[in-house]
Order: structure tokens, then C-alpha cells, then sequence
């Protein structure tokens, strides 16, 4: 076999999957968020009625004509600069043809020999999937274009009929095409995340894959580990989520060597993924770029990007993950931990900065988001920017922990209670439900001796030696207390008391 005709003796020995190697492109599809679509006024909006968002222009009738949007450009434009791709600025759209019932005018408009971005690339952090290592790499991008979409076919509303729902046609899209530089299904899953954590930051595309704003089509091929040259690619169709792109990776790759070892031949073609499954099944030989028959669009004038309109784009950048970072561990001060997670996500990210700019305790702001409030947040709470407590008030409640009016403790109570009662402010509870710190010396004095009265065999094993004891003889002044001693002062009045008496 070709496979293993120049194979070493070491190499045939090693088990059939570790001697070849996956070669993998990914064509990552952003449904931009204009209020309009990329060639018409029609609303671009995702859950209305079927065919409302529709007009003359995206069913195709005859005489209507097509209207750049600009928003549109702009859109695809920030994402090549966050990706250091060179910008194209003389863009020409072209009509590729194929039919489908979901297009009406029988062919998509898309950019051809010209996108709008070029180049660039995406750094990812992933696993070896041998040894576990971590390691980084720069997935390369080949191109990033603008195109429309295409309306949805669905087969499940009619036992004999498709129906078909064009209010996605026409719906402004980036595809973003990889190099055949990925290797691994992990590789594929991380890149495809740090697509969607960059298009959101962009304020670009919501990312939202089970909507299908986010789609991704995979392409896998197989060669001996060691070659340089390409294997026929596959493509594996509309993958809705980063763990059914990792799925389909591995599966691919593992039915490419099965063929392959028993004699077989790859066939270019694309396939569909059954995710109950995990196997992919064949839909059709894929087509050619012949096939589409491009050429240049005669209704759509070309589009260039002035040196003063790629300059204002430039300047309404937004901070991308890698610069927050930054300034997260150097002006906040926050530990890496702190930074990656805060960062993960913009609407946290911008959280946290708001919060503070109430409060100097950054560190505080950080672990309150990280564990109370986050854990308080649904996925769909936090893309809405719906956060249980405003960044004004979770400063306020920071500030009574820092300045000793309730203990942390209580703190947390206080947030439970600031939740369930949005107008009112973190003192106001703390004094309403008892929760304000007592600091009162002898009235916590009496019960540090009532505590040691209680326990005089305590006491005098700590005098011998188990120091340990200090935190029970203070819990039991918490408890005496109610919670409201200041644990603090309470440390310091149980250690000068058993050094005195």
C-alpha cells in the first residue's frame, strides 16, 4: 500500500492510527449582526415568524437590484484587523451559481478571486493528544470573505414536504478559511473558540452556534505521519458546536484510515454529521470551483476601502482579549488565573472594569465575579449582560467587608438579599437583618472568657503547645456572637487573653 511503502520497519510497527496524521481546515461561517441584510433593508433578525423578513429583493424578482451594506464591510473589516490580515481594498462581489431551494435568485452572491481579508492568524492554546503538554500555536487564516446566506430547509414540519423559511437569505456573512495547518481535534475545538470569543468581542456576531450564527464546515485528510504532501480532503458539513467540530474530527479521521488500510480510496465529497451517532454519512461528490461558474456581479459596483474609512475603523477598535490581559495583570494587578478567566468572556470582562471603578480593591471585584456572582449567571444572563447585582452596589458591598462593618461572612448573606432586593443598599440590609459587625471590645470580651471559662482542658493543652486550638476557642466566640463579631478582633482578644491569664 501506499501508505506503508515508505514506511520503516520502527514505523509499521507503531498501531495503525499513530502512523498517519490528520491535515484539517476549518471554514468558520459569522452571521454578522447588522440590523439589515447585506443587500437588502430587510430585518436581520433571528426568531421571527418564517418569510416576514423578506422582500422583493431577497426572494430575487426580476428588476430589483442589490445595495451594499455598509456596516457590513465594516464588520468584516474589524475582524481582519484583530487577525492581522492584510485588508483588500478594491472588493468585487461575484455571483457564484448553484442551485439551491433555499436561494431564490438561484445564486449566491460571495467574493471570489478578491476577499476582503487576507492572511492573518488566530494564536490557540491546545494539548497533545500523546503526551498531554500543553503547548501554542498560530493557526493560519487563508482568507476571510463577506457573502450572503442562504434561507433554511426544514424537513421536520411536513411528513412529505420540505418547507423552506428565507428570512436567513440574505443574512450578511464572514466565512473565515483556514490553512490545512490544523492537526488535531483539539486544535480545531480551541481555534473555533477563540473565533467566537473574538467575534464577540468585536461586537460582530453573537456566537451563538445552537442559533446558527455560528457555523462550521470541517475539512479532514490523512496522510503517512512525516509527508508533506495533501491527502483528499473531505468535508464534513454545518457542525453546530465546538464538541461536535472535535467529534467529527476524530471520527472522520478514523474512517479516512480505515478506508485507507483496507484498500480503499478516498473520495473527494461531502458528508453530514449525525451527532446521536458520532458518524458522518455521505451527502454528495463535492463540487469543484468550475462548478460554481464565478464571475463578477454586473448589479454591485465595486467597493473601496479609502485609506480614511480603513483609519476610522482602526480608531473604534475595541480592546481584544490578548490587551485586556495585559492590563489586567499590570494595572489591576490580578494573578494570571484571574485575568485568563475574566477575559474569557468581553460582558465580563467589561463587568469587571466597571465594578472597579467604584472600588480600589481590585482583587476583591475579581473574586466576588469569579465565585458569587458568576456562579449566579446563566449563559444566556451574561451575553445579555443581565448581572444579578450592578457593578455600583457589589463595589458598596466590597467596601463594608473592607472597612470592617460586616464580615465576609455576612457579605455573602448581604449579596443573597441584595439580589432579591434591587433597590435597596448593602448597609441598609446589613442593619435591617442584624448583620453589621460588632466591634464592641467588652462585650466581645465577656464572651471570649465565657468561651474560655467553658473549656479549661482546651485552654491548657493550648498553653502546652497546641496552638491549633486559637481557631475553636474563636469559632465558639462567632457562635456566641450570632456571626457578628468581628473575627478579626476576636482573634486578637482570645490570644491576649490566654497569654494573661
Amino acid at each position: 500500500m501506499v501508505a506503508e511503502a515508505n514506511s520503516s520497519p520502527e514505523v509499521l510497527a507503531q498501531p495503525t492510527e499513530v502512523r498517519y496524521e490528520a491535515v484539517i481546515g476549518l471554514e468558520v461561517h459569522c452571521q454578522l449582526l447588522t440590523q439589515s441584510k447585506i443587500f437588502a433593508a430587510d430585518a436581520n433578525a433571528f426568531g421571527a415568524e418564517p418569510n416576514t423578513n423578506i422582500s422583493v429583493i431577497t426572494l430575487g424578482h426580476p428588476g430589483t437590484l442589490p445595495k451594499l451594506n455598509r456596516k457590513a464591510v465594516e464588520y468584516a473589516v474589524r475582524i481582519g484587523l484583530a487577525c492581522g490580515s492584510e485588508i483588500t481594498r478594491h472588493n468585487i462581489f461575484a455571483r457564484k451559481n448553484y442551485f439551491y431551494p433555499d436561494l431564490p435568485k438561484g445564486y449566491q452572491l460571495s467574493q471570489d478571486k478578491g476577499p476582503i481579508c487576507v492572511g492573518g492568524g488566530i494564536l490557540v492554546k491546545a494539548k497533545d493528544p500523546q503526551t498531554g503538554q500543553s503547548y501554542q500555536t498560530t493557526i493560519q487564516l487563508h482568507h476571510i470573505h463577506l457573502e450572503e446566506d442562504a434561507g433554511k430547509s426544514i424537513h421536520d414540519g411536513d411528513e412529505w414536504a420540505t418547507q423552506l423559511d428565507y428570512n436567513r437569505a440574505g443574512t450578511p456573512l464572514i466565512e473565515m478559511v483556514t490553512d490545512p495547518c490544523i492537526r488535531t481535534a483539539d486544535e480545531a475545538g480551541q481555534y473555533l473558540t477563540e473565533v467566537r470569543r473574538l467575534v464577540r468581542y468585536l461586537d460582530i456576531c453573537d456566537g451563538n452556534m445552537e442559533e446558527g450564527s455560528l457555523r462550521c464546515d470541517v475539512n479532514v485528510s490523512i496522510r503517512p505521519r512525516g509527508a508533506t504532501n495533501l491527502g483528499t480532503k473531505v468535508e464534513v458539513k454545518n457542525l453546530n458546536s465546538i464538541r461536535n467540530v472535535m467529534r467529527a474530527v476524530d471520527s472522520e479521521f478514523k474512517r479516512q484510515v480505515e478506508v485507507v488500510e483496507s484498500g480503499g480510496r478516498i473520495i473527494q465529497e461531502t458528508r453530514t454529521f449525525d451527532a446521536s451517532t458520532g458518524l458522518s454519512y455521505a451527502m454528495r461528490e463535492k463540487e469543484t470551483m468550475n462548478d460554481y461558474r464565478y464571475f463578477p456581479d454586473p448589479d454591485l459596483t465595486p467597493v473601496v476601502i479609502s485609506d480614511a474609512w480603513l483609519a476610522d475603523i482602526q480608531s473604534r477598535m475595541p480592546m481584544l482579549p490578548a490587551e485586556l490581559y495585559q492590563k489586567f495583570t499590570t494595572h489591576y494587578g490580578l494573578p494570571d488565573y484571574d485575568a485568563a478567566l475574566l477575559t474569557d468572556s468581553k460582558e465580563l470582562a467589561d463587568y469587571y472594569e466597571a465594578v472597579c471603578m467604584y472600588t480600589p480593591n481590585y482583587k476583591a471585584a475579581s473574586n466576588w465575579i469569579m465565585g458569587p456572582v458568576k456562579s449566579q449567571l446563566t449563559e444566556k444572563m451574561l451575553r445579555d449582560r443581565q448581572f444579578p447585582i450592578s457593578a455600583e452596589r457589589l463595589a458598596s458591598l466590597i467596601g463594608l467587608v473592607d472597612n470592617g462593618t460586616i464580615s465576609q461572612t455576612a457579605a455573602q448573606q448581604v449579596l443573597t438579599l441584595l439580589i432579591a432586593q434591587p433597590d435597596a443598599s448593602a448597609e441598609e440590609l446589613a442593619k435591617t437583618h442584624g448583620l453589621i459587625q460588632n466591634r464592641n471590645t467588652d462585650a466581645l470580651q465577656s464572651l471570649v472568657e465565657e468561651v474560655l471559662t467553658a473549656w479549661p482542658d482546651k485552654v491548657a493543652q493550648y498553653r502546652k503547645g497546641k496552638k491549633n486550638l486559637l481557631g475553636m476557642f474563636v469559632g465558639e466566640v462567632m457562635k456566641k456572637s450570632k456571626g457578628s463579631a468581628d473575627p478579626k478582633l476576636v482573634n486578637e482578644l482570645v490570644t491576649k487573653t490566654l497569654q494573661t491569664t
